[in-house]
């Protein structure tokens, strides 16, 4: 199980994210109204602007003040750490 800092020391478990999206499309900001009003957001900003969402298998919503591509590339050097454990073993 490997953890994927979101700001603020906020840490998310790398495998059960589905997407990383920006937060400034209308669809986007509809998702985030909704999981606010449903209860499946989780405000990972500590106050400042929201520039990342992520989404998870649990269907909860992840709001970020990173920008999606350092979240992509923390996502990324999760994927090639597992593929070097898969190699010594």
């Amino acid at each position: 199980m490997k953890f994927i800092n979101v700001g603020f020391n906020n840490m998310v478990n790398a495998d059960r994210i589905i997407a990383v999206i920006a937060s400034d499309s209308a669809p986007a900001k509809r998702l985030i109204l909704d999981a606010r009003d449903s209860g499946r957001s989780i405000d990972c900003t500590c106050g400042r602007k929201t520039r990342c969402v992520i989404i998870t298998d649990s269907d909860h919503v992840i709001l970020s003040a990173l920008q999606n591509e350092t979240i992509s590339g923390r996502l990324a050097e999760h994927e090639d750490d597992g593929a070097d454990e898969a190699e010594e073993i």
